[in-house]
C-alpha cells in the first residue's frame, strides 16, 4: 500500500481548487488588465469568448460545481488556444519554444479532472449526498 493513498481523494480536490484559481487569473488578465495586461481585447470575440469562459469556468471549477462537463470544455478551450494561438507560431512538438506549456497543462488537467471529478471538497460532492 502507498503511505500517500489516503491523501488521493483531498489531492484531486486541491489539484482542481490550484488549478482553477490559476486560470481565473488568465481571464482577469484580459477583462481587467490584472494582473498584467493581455491587451485590448474589446475587438476579438475569439478573445472574449475565452475571458469568458476563464472567469465563468474557473469559477464553477474553482467551486466544485459541475466539475465534469466544465473541465471538459475547458479542456477543449485549450487545446484550441495551444493549436491556434501558440503552435501556428512554430515549434507545434516544442511548446516551451512556443509560450504554450501552461495551455497544455491545464488541457490536460482539465480532461483529468473531466474524467476524474471534482474530488470530496467540492459542491459536487455535497450536491451527491
Amino acid at each position: 500500500m502507498n503511505a500517500l493513498s489516503p491523501l488521493q481523494a483531498p489531492l484531486l480536490s486541491v489539484l482542481r481548487i490550484v488549478s482553477a484559481y490559476l486560470f481565473i487569473w488568465h481571464g482577469t488578465a484580459k477583462v481587467f488588465g490584472y494582473p498584467a495586461s493581455m491587451g485590448d481585447i474589446s475587438g476579438n470575440p475569439m478573445m472574449i469568448a475565452a475571458a469568458a469562459l476563464e472567469l465563468v469556468g474557473g469559477t464553477l471549477l474553482l467551486l466544485g460545481l459541475f466539475t465534469r462537463p466544465v473541465a471538459f470544455l475547458l479542456s477543449g478551450q485549450m487545446a484550441v488556444a495551444y493549436f491556434m494561438a501558440h503552435a501556428a507560431q512554430g515549434n507545434v512538438l516544442m511548446p516551451l519554444a512556443n509560450s504554450g506549456e501552461s495551455a497544455v497543462l491545464f488541457c490536460f488537467v482539465f480532461l483529468y479532472l473531466s474524467a476524474a471529478g471534482g474530488g470530496t471538497l467540492s459542491l459536487d460532492h455535497l450536491r451527491g449526498k
